[in-house]
């Protein structure tokens, strides 16, 4: 049994993200403790920012006309969609920066999308089971002041569900700056509140993977 975990937060230790995605990766251990686990940090080992560029122009030349960078780039894409065909289930942990995507996790999927598999029909990745784990900040919910600013959530739906087909779950937690931001005190209740929820839904998220994979097992 496997999982793949991707992790992009820039907090370190102190992510929301990666603490609520250790929450979902515990619930799968219980059902599979010898499980191998597959981890990719995108900060801690980020992606060459010409990747994605180089892979995209090699794919124009015969595969012996490449410069040594094209070459690189396109054995690192084939690697990293590898990875992913590798797993059986995918644990996601991507924050809201700047109210949009993580460069990080941006030039991932962006290689990743170059690799010729992702055109030949049902993608390959199609039906196996995802949990998304994300965070925000403040708050984007309906009637906020920021209401509809978040516009990585929905792109990661787009491209994890409808695009790559995985079965996605999501988990969503705001107001992460309210403990460090004392314009935000007020909201500290609920920020906890909503914090507690992300550890329960991806608790929950966690074991539909780990059943998931058993019932496809079976």
């Amino acid at each position: 049994m496997s999982l793949f975990r991707l992790d992009s937060s820039i907090q370190g230790e102190r992510s929301t993200t990666r603490a609520v995605a250790d929450t979902a990766e515990k619930a799968w251990l219980r059902t599979h403790p010898s499980g191998l686990i597959t981890r990719r940090d995108l900060v801690a080992s980020p992606l060459p920012p010409h990747a994605w560029t180089s892979a995209v122009s090699a794919g124009f030349v015969p595969a012996d006309q490449r410069t040594d960078e094209q070459a690189e780039s396109v054995a690192l894409r084939t690697a990293l969609f590898d990875e992913l065909l590798a797993a059986e289930a995918y644990l996601l942990a991507v924050p809201l920066y700047n109210y949009g995507v993580s460069q990080h996790v941006k030039n991932w999927i962006d290689l990743l999308l170059t690799d010729p598999r992702m055109g030949t029909g049902q993608p390959p990745l199609a039906g196996r089971p995802a949990a998304l784990i994300t965070a925000r900040g403040g708050g984007y919910g309906p009637g906020t002041p920021r209401e509809g600013w978040d516009h990585a959530t929905p792109y990661y739906r787009r491209i994890f569900g409808d695009l790559f087909g995985m079965e996605l779950h999501v988990s969503e937690i705001e107001l992460t700056m309210a403990e460090s931001n004392p314009a935000m005190a007020e909201l500290r209740g609920q920020a906890r509140q909503q914090l507690e929820a992300g550890h329960v839904s991806a608790e929950k998220h966690g074991e539909l993977l780990a059943q998931h994979v058993l019932d496809q097992q079976s």
